[in-house]
């Protein structure tokens, strides 16, 4: 494996995303001799947090030593991936890398504490969430083509909520206005939850909204499903087409999460690490608690993440261009 560092890193440099390679002096042998910081940048007990405590138990099983999830919530996850950027580049202290401050907080603010490309080393994908995009049950649509005939029938009266600026549900909603040639409304909120209970009420017209979130409120028949944002249906709504099914080819959307490293942490335990992880998300536990949510799970190469990452960066950035966003 070492023969192919260099290969390795040339693959990393070119998605702009690379860690530096450590000196060849570092002894990695030991590792881990104590235990591990795993910064979830968000608050406890939401998606990420529940998601990342069950991963850092299998984790620490592996390795025979703790891992200990410390929350870090602030700035839409820019004050923990901060913290696991200017971390010491040691193994150990990791933690998540996840959809806003890895590839959407970069362009949509004015100036961030940190550079994701050349800051943080990916380690693994480890989910991708897709969205489900939900009508109220008083708009008259069935299919992805009667709601974009509804919204050019009546410019401007439709709306769609959101958890706030920035997030998979805003930018997923942004991004099906360009594409469908639409003129619909953001209507942000103060979290995922209010704009779902106002969707369930009639109050707001349509959402983009997680699949562990919009699951409940589907099968109880209180919102109506009318496609999901993956390239494939998923198991958990296999009646709900994809959007590219319904009409909007290539209209892909994950909330998505990983594992970074500070840069500069040793090759050796980057690639320890992926290895943990890959063999963690072949268990079935694991498979069945993402599976469950109507995620999907990741796994892959360092170099593989980077380049997920270097692609979600790009096609964010020009949603978040073309269509004028800002945080004011």
């Amino acid at each position: 494996m070492r023969a192919f560092r260099p290969l390795l890193a040339s693959v990393l440099a070119a998605t702009a995303l690379a860690a530096s390679l450590p000196a060849p002096a570092q002894d990695t042998a030991g590792w881990p001799s104590k235990p591990i910081t795993l910064i979830v940048p968000y608050a406890p007990g939401g998606f990420a947090d529940t998601r990342v405590r069950l991963l850092a138990r299998k984790l620490a099983d592996s390795l025979k030593q703790t891992v200990v999830v410390e929350n870090k919530a602030g700035a839409g996850g820019v004050v923990g991936t901060n913290l696991i950027a200017k971390a010491a580049p040691d193994g150990y202290t990791i933690g998540t890398g996840n959809l806003a401050p890895m590839a959407v907080n970069p362009t949509l603010m004015p100036s961030i504490p940190y550079d994701a490309r050349q800051d943080l080393a990916p380690v693994i994908l480890i989910e991708n969430s897709p969205l489900v995009l939900s009508v109220n049950n008083s708009l008259p649509v069935k299919n992805l083509q009667e709601l974009v005939d509804l919204a050019k029938k009546e410019p401007g009266k439709l709306t769609f909520g959101s958890s706030g600026v920035g997030g998979a549900h805003h930018l997923s909603g942004e991004m099906f206005r360009e594409q469908a040639g639409i003129d619909i409304v953001h209507v942000p909120y103060k979290g995922g939850s209010l704009a779902a209970t106002d969707l369930m009420g009639g109050h707001i017209s349509m959402m983009f909204e997680m699949g562990y979130s919009a699951l409940p409120a589907i099968h109880g028949k209180k919102i109506h499903p009318i496609a999901v944002t993956a390239s494939k249906r998923l198991d958990v709504l296999p009646d709900v087409p994809t959007m590219a099914e319904s009409g909007l080819p290539g209209f892909e959307s994950y909330n998505w999460q990983g594992i970074v490293a500070p840069a500069g942490t040793p090759a050796p335990i980057i690639d320890r690490l992926n290895a943990e992880f890959n063999r963690i998300l072949q268990d079935p536990e694991v498979r069945k608690a993402i599976a469950d949510t109507g995620s999907q799970a990741g796994g892959g190469t360092p170099a593989e993440f980077a380049a997920f990452i270097a692609s979600e960066t790009e096609k964010w950035a020009k949603v978040i261009k073309q269509g004028n966003i800002t945080l004011q």
